[in-house]
């Protein structure tokens, strides 16, 4: 999607910088992104900083920033739904009507982009630095609290101390609740197969009719 984003719009000055949130680093991150062989910069966010200075709670979630550095959009869901939930758990099938609103939301998301690098900061889609604002979060308390206890978590597990780190991954959860990516995380470094199994699936079906993949209205 991406790669073919770039190749389209690159001439006339797009630049997606794509970073994997990963705390296993290289090793985890680094052979998907050869296998996609992107031309475009991807880096591999270890310590999860981009994550907390643009508020990225999940992936994947993108900001758009303009030639200037001003944030134009803040962070959001790129061109995704919660299609996945309708997935049948056995065989990962999707159902058509579900595929279908995925492949909506991508190109609606798509086609924003490609009227921003079109119009600039009179395209519809280009918020007002009072929007800008009023959509971005200042990290509370909880939230550096819950920075400092997954870090501290991510130390533990790398000098071998995994069953130490997990109080602190708990904490981490539970002061910021909404991070997706501390929950992934956590259950990666504690056993690979858990942030994609039962206890990934058990936390998304806690939402009820709650969004994993929130949405803005105007894209």
């Amino acid at each position: 999607m991406w790669q073919a984003l770039y190749t389209e719009l690159g001439p006339k000055g797009f630049l997606p910088i794509a970073v994997a949130f990963d705390s296993a680093g290289n090793e985890a991150a680094e052979p998907w992104i050869k296998a996609a062989n992107p031309t475009y910069p991807c880096v591999i966010d270890r310590r999860h900083i981009v994550a907390e200075l643009f508020d990225m709670v999940n992936v994947p979630n993108a900001v758009w920033i303009d030639e200037h550095g001003k944030i134009v959009r803040p962070s959001e869901p790129a061109g995704t739904s919660d299609a996945f939930r309708k997935m049948d758990r056995t065989n990962f099938s999707i159902p058509p009507d579900a595929l279908a609103d995925l492949q909506a939301k991508r190109n609606a998301y798509l086609n924003a982009i490609r009227d921003w690098v079109a119009n600039g900061s009179a395209s519809k889609f280009a918020l007002s630095e009072k929007e800008v604002l009023r959509r971005m979060h200042t990290p509370s308390d909880d939230h550096v609290r819950a920075a400092v206890n997954f870090r501290l978590g991510e130390y533990l597990v790398e000098i071998g101390h995994p069953q130490d780190a997990q109080k602190y991954f708990e904490e981490a959860k539970r002061l910021r609740p909404e991070s997706w990516n501390y929950k992934r995380q956590a259950w990666a470094l504690e056993a690979p197969m858990k942030a994609g199994g039962p206890e990934f699936w058990a936390a998304v079906d806690a939402l009820g009719d709650n969004k994993y993949y929130p949405t803005a209205d105007d894209i």
